[in-house]
């Protein structure tokens, strides 16, 4: 008898403490990774980046307000924030609070469709299945109708403009750092609901700076594939969660797009059209509010050193 309920009992054990490990303690265990990335052109000074993304804010998530101050420490050259801040329509002045020191540095930003849209509880076994039907997540799908939450995300904009953040929504723009470089920036609206209209920014890198970046939330291959053959040296996303429950020495299960998980999250490399660019994935340092839990995948931002 004893054999017979000690293994059911030992799995329901293990796996109720990976989940208090995984809502409790890793999803508030932020940190900073630093990569660098030898992309500038020959003879200017390094660049440093610090990309945000997916903080999927909800009140009164005081730490991570308290270490996204925090970053203002770093006194970056430029702050690029990718998108998916909000998990809670009322949370807007808890992520300007937040990213306020931030906003005193050059930023950019471009938003996700978490900023647009409040969540909705959603089963997450279905993103493994519909990973396996091609499908990915709510790609494709309209909203609209009964039981949408729509965020105040023009209070978001109307921040960010205000402290002189470029937003890129299907857009281009540049931004002027303290050293005085010049950068061109070109931004996509959240391709995750269908909302990137690369026409409206197509041709290519700004000539007339001194380097140029690609932002855009989810890294869909379309996306990449066209940046790439535009030529842009790096492109910025989030989106992924960098797999946001991972398995130790494997590695992520899904993306939530139609990237590989080989490159879920950091630097890597994307070729199209015989060009190869730089493309920097984000695991962001938040989660839906549904599933606040992160297992072998910390919450994090990442410093980007440009060389």
């Amino acid at each position: 008898m004893r054999a017979r309920y000690g293994i059911p009992l030992g799995v329901t054990v293990a796996g109720a403490a990976c989940v208090a490990y995984a809502a409790g303690f890793e999803a508030r265990s932020f940190r900073l990774r630093r990569v660098e990335v030898p992309v500038l052109p020959a003879g200017m000074r390094p660049i440093r980046i610090l990309q945000l993304s997916d903080i999927h804010m909800v009140s009164g998530q005081h730490k991570k307000r308290r270490w996204i101050q925090s970053l203002a420490g770093l006194r970056p050259d430029l702050v690029v924030n990718t998108g998916d801040n909000l998990s809670d329509p009322t949370a807007v002045p808890e992520v300007l609070d937040a990213l306020g020191p931030l906003m005193e540095f050059p930023g950019t930003y471009v938003f996700g469709s978490n900023d647009y849209y409040g969540p909705k509880f959603r089963n997450p076994g279905r993103y493994l299945v519909e990973r396996a039907r091609g499908q990915h997540g709510l790609n494709g799908k309209k909203h609209g109708g009964h039981g949408i939450i729509r965020n105040p995300w023009g209070d978001l904009r109307d921040a960010f403009d205000a402290a002189g953040w470029v937003g890129l929504s299907n857009s281009r723009g540049r931004v002027k750092l303290d050293h005085g470089e010049v950068l061109g920036l070109t931004g996509l609206d959240d391709p995750h609901i269908k909302r990137d209209r690369y026409q409206a920014v197509a041709g290519g890198p700004d000539p007339d700076t001194d380097f140029n970046l690609a932002l855009v939330h989810a890294p869909y291959l379309r996306v990449l594939d066209a940046f790439t053959a535009d030529r842009y040296p790096l492109i910025l996303a989030g989106h992924t969660h960098g797999g946001q429950i991972c398995v130790p020495f494997y590695g992520a299960l899904v993306t939530n797009c139609d990237l590989d998980t080989d490159r879920v999250k950091g630097l890597s490399t994307h070729t199209a059209t015989g060009f190869t660019s730089y493309l920097h994935v984000s695991a962001g340092c938040g989660a839906n509010r549904y599933t606040p839990v992160r297992f072998a995948c910390p919450p994090e931002a990442t410093l980007l050193t440009l060389t």
